[in-house]
Order: structure tokens, then sequence, then C-alpha cells
């Protein structure tokens, strides 16, 4: 047996900052080649960003990358580095074998492959191209990709063969990655930028595991970490070998993982790294606990709203308190991100405001430790209703009233966020998204919408989640009882409750999940045991809501199936299954 140490570089990139990328990359590789590692392997795409998107149509986009991949490959030493890039493919062989090249105004575009290059002594020493280009879900990558050849490639380090496969090359059956195992390689490095969904971690572990004993490699999984607006990588990068885990990374934090792997002897492949003699302490390889669901979920909704903060050079939020549990959700973990002194709280009361609305509010605020300011929106509401007057034949009533006053709040918000600068934070909830349980231009407005993802049945359990870790550290409960005992409310008309417009969120959400997360029809949710009636309003909501949600704003991704990118729905569409009642 030959031990190989291997760094994982779990990097949090920035989409577009090459150059910024590149640094980090370096003061790594300087970081493996101080612990004496032999590999080093960054996530996919780790010196662009994931994913880059439309940038890959800019030449200056990609003489950029070839910048920083000079300077990347310049500063490798000792240690055989592995890092996610943009490929310019000079290969008339693969043109029209997804696309044929693009054309611009500036020219004929190149071909592109998603790829990994491989370095030592300041030299280039191969690229891998990635194969298997994802189209589901959120991927989209034949848009912008070739596929890579499928002959294998290893690399001869410190005596044994290793070889390298990008993300769905190592999902796939039969795929890159027992071809690897085929060519008698030791040691698979796997590059990834695998999203974060609520069970994803223990679906990513599983996968490693089958495709561990089927090529009996040690396998090295790299994972991305950061937000990339609706995207949150949790990292969570392992090392697994014939009996398990053999060391894994925190998820959602910057990580250097260092681990010994003995694996046999295989003198196959380019000879790129020969061991020195070196008297290095071999490393404790530690494994991380993996948090419990409410925790990972809360965690990737902090990396989100802090990274989308963060990344795009915005300083403070403001939110809109009306002492329920939406808003006091996105108020913690607004704080949680950035801090008490960038969030700003704002009390919006009416003529039908609850004396414990505004009282939870300010209780919240104080808890959290964030200001809290009130602008009562009565004059406006007389205002507009005097204007509307002549035309309506009388004050609005009904749904008109009721939007009539979340429109007014949207557009106090908005008017703070121009003057003052704060981003406005939404608090719509998926439960509430779904179906279109908002109003356009009200509550809607905003720049992020940090729970758009997660139906009200868990955003109560993230709730208790973080009352329960603040009673833990000896730390105030940062979410008022009162807040998550009260019925909801939208408080637009006197005594209104959520649970006269729809069914209780216990029900609603599981019709919710089917519909939406799972693509069942109507019929087919009925046959799983719900009232027939509800389900078609139910799913008439939903599908009615389509125009509402495309011009709502963007939030963090937490389940295999959000809103946005995940789901496209027409909004122009007659097919309505519908269930018999």
């Amino acid at each position: 047996m030959v031990t190989v140490k291997l760094a994982l570089a779990q990097m949090n990139a920035v989409v577009g900052d090459l150059s910024g990328n590149a640094d980090k990359a370096i003061a790594l590789i300087e970081a493996a080649e101080a612990a004496q590692c032999d590999v080093m392997v960054f996530p996919e795409l780790a010196l662009t960003g994931y994913p880059p998107e439309d940038l890959l149509h800019k030449r200056a986009f990609l003489q950029a990358c070839r910048e920083a991949e000079r300077r990347v490959v310049a500063a490798s030493k000792r240690c055989l580095i592995v890092l996610g890039t943009v490929e310019e493919i000079d290969d008339a062989s693969l043109v029209g074998s997804t696309r044929d090249s693009r054309s611009s105004a500036a020219g004929t575009m190149p071909l592109l492959a998603n790829a990994a290059l491989v370095a030592s002594q300041g030299e280039l020493r191969g690229i891998v191209r990635k194969q298997l280009l994802p189209t589901y879900g959120v991927f989209d990558e034949q848009r912008w990709f070739q596929p890579g050849h499928k002959d294998p490639v290893l690399f001869n380090v410190a005596g044994t063969a290793v070889g390298v496969v990008i993300c769905e090359d190592l999902w796939a059956d039969d795929g890159p990655g027992l071809s690897l195992s085929q060519q008698e390689a030791k040691v698979i490095l796997s590059l990834n930028a695998s999203p974060f969904a609520r069970g994803r971690l223990a679906d990513r572990m599983a996968m490693v595991e089958r495709r561990q004993a089927e090529t009996g490699c040690t396998i090295a999984y790299v994972n991305l970490i950061g937000g990339q607006d609706e995207l949150v990588f949790d990292g969570g990068s392992f090392v697994m070998g014939a009996n398990g885990v053999m060391a894994s990374a925190v998820q959602f934090q910057e990580t250097l993982l260092i681990v010994d792997a003995d694996v046999p002897p295989s003198p196959l492949g380019t000879m790129v790294v020969k061991r020195e003699e070196h008297s290095a302490t071999p490393t404790v390889s530690s494994i991380a606990a993996v948090d419990s669901d409410e925790a990972q979920v809360w965690n990737a909704l902090v990396l989100g709203l802090r990274d989308y903060f963060e990344k795009n050079n915005f300083s403070d939020a403001v939110i809109a308190l009306s002492g329920g549990v939406d808003s006091s959700i996105v108020a913690a973990l607004a704080v949680d991100a950035l801090g008490p002194a960038k969030v700003h709280g704002v009390t919006l009361p009416s003529r039908y405001s609850s004396e414990g609305a505004t009282s939870d509010a300010v209780d919240l605020a104080t808890r959290l430790g964030i200001d809290c300011h009130e602008i009562a929106i009565e004059p406006a509401h007389l205002a507009f209703s005097a204007m509307l007057r002549p035309r309506l034949g009388g004050d609005p009533q009904g749904l008109t009233d009721e939007n009539l006053q979340s429109r007014i709040r949207g557009l106090t918000m908005m008017a703070w966020s121009n003057a003052l600068g704060d981003l406005v934070l939404t608090t719509g909830n998926k439960s509430e998204t779904a179906v279109g349980y908002s109003t356009l231009y009200g509550d809607t407005a905003g720049a992020f919408a940090v729970i758009k993802d997660v139906v009200k049945t868990l955003v109560y359990s993230l709730c208790r989640y973080r009352n329960a870790l603040a009673q833990e550290r000896g730390e105030t409960p940062p979410i008022p009882e009162a807040v998550l005992v009260k019925p909801p409310s939208a408080e637009l008309r006197p005594d209104q409750r959520d649970d006269q417009s729809l069914p209780p969120y216990e029900i609603l959400d599981r019709v919710i999940e089917a519909y939406v997360e799972n693509d069942l029809t109507a019929p087919e949710i009925v046959d799983l045991g719900f009232d027939p009636e509800m389900v078609n309003r139910v799913v008439s909501l939903i599908d009615g809501a389509e125009y509402k949600r495309r011009q709502s704003p963007l939030g963090p991704r937490i389940t295999e199936k959000a809103f946005g990118r995940d789901r496209r729905v027409p909004i122009t569409n007659r097919f309505r299954p519908r269930a018999a009642t």
C-alpha cells in the first residue's frame, strides 16, 4: 500500500470573479503544499464560479479565464493540482456533437468544455473534460458546453494511478467513473457543484458508497459551497474508502480537508508527482457530524442570504415586521446572516392591525437586537380611498381594499429602500407563493425572498429549531412564543385568518408537495386520500398564480423543485386535469 495525502478544497467561488477566485485557489495551494499534500482537488468550475451561464458567450470573460488559469498553474509546486475551469476546445471532431459553434457580433464563439486542468511544478499536465452534461432540474449545461471524449485519463501520483471525473460523470451508472477503475485507477477525484436540497447530502454519500463498491477505488468527493442567486452549495465534501467515509468536511463552511488515503500501488498513468522523502506528521482525519434537517435548511438559508448580500455588494436589509411568523423568521435569518446592526425592522400598522401584531414585532426586534420603526399606513389608505372613490362610486371594498393596503406597504418599503439603500427582504413562504396568497406589487415587492422555497409547516419547525438552539447556547430565543401560537393572519380585514381562505397548512403543504415537487395531477393526488373538491381548488389556485410567481423576487432553493429555474410551467396553459367530485 502507498499513502496518498489528499487535499479537498471546499471553496466558495464567486461567479465572474476570475482574479479573486484565482487568488483564493493560490492561497489554498500554498496551504496544501505546507501540509505536504500529494494531490489537491477543487470543485467543479471553481475558477469561474458555478454556473457562469451566458458569461461564457463573452470573449473577454474567456480571455480573463485563461489569464487566471496561467496564474494558478504557475503557482503549482510538488502537489498535483486539479482545478475546475472552462476549456476552449480546438477540436473539429466535436463540431455538431451537441451544437455548432455560436456566432455573435464579435465573431464565432469557440466550443467550450466543462473541464478540470491538472498541473504541478508550474506546468500544465493535462485536461479532463466532463462527458455527461445534465439538463434536468436547475442544470442546463448543454446550452454552453460540449461533452468530452470517453478515453480515460490517469495520472501517476506517488506510485498509484489517479483518475478525475466531474460531477455527473460519477453519478451515472456505467459512467466514466467505472471506466477509470477498469483502467486500473486506485483513486478517483470527483469535482462537484452540487446544490443543496433537503436530503441531498445523504443521497450523495449513498451514491459514492455504491461507486466505491463497484470500482474498489478510494473516492474523494469535493463540493462547492456558497450562495449563487437561487442556488446554495453546501459543501459536505468527503473521502470514501472500502470501510466507508474516511473523513468529511462540515457543510456551509469553506474548508481545506486533508486526508491520508492508503491505496494499492499502480504503475499506470502519466508520471506527474514523485513522492519526496519527508517527515510530515500523518493527518488525523475527522468525520463531521451531520446536522438535523432543520439545521441544514437554516444554514442553507443563512448562507444564501449572506452571499447574496456580500457578493453583490449590498449592505443592510429592511423587513416589514407584521408580528407574524413569516416576517419573524426572515428577521432572525437576516440577523444570523448579516448581524443585527445591518438589519432594520419596520411596522406598518393599519386600521385592522391588532395590538398584538405591533407588540409582537417590537418584542421580536428587541430579542434580535435590531432597530424597529413604525410607519402607520392609515393616512395613505385614506388618501388612496379618496382618489378611487369617484371611479368606484364609494370606498374600495373586499379584495380591492385588502390589496390596496398591501400595496401601500410595498410602496412604503421600496421608498425606504430607495432613500436609505437598504435591500427589502420579502416574507412570503412557499405555501403562499404556490397558491397566490400574496399581493402583486404589495408583499411581493422587494429584492430577495428568503423563505420562498419554505412551506408554512417548515417555517414553524425552523422557528422552533432556532429558539431551541438559542436556549442551548444560553441565549434569549429570538422568536416570541406568542408569534408561534397565534393563528396566521394577513390582518387586512376584521378578524381575518388564513384558514378562512386556505385549507389547514398541514394539508395544504402536502398537496403542494404532491403537485409541485412530485408533478402529480389532481386525480392522482385524490388517489392518495385527499378530498377531491379541496384538491381541485388548490391545484386551480397554483395554476392561476403562475403569472404572479414570474414577477416575484428570487430566493434560496432548499428543495429538489423550487419555483423558478427548477419548475418551468407555461403561464398560458390549458392542461387542467381535474378530479371527479
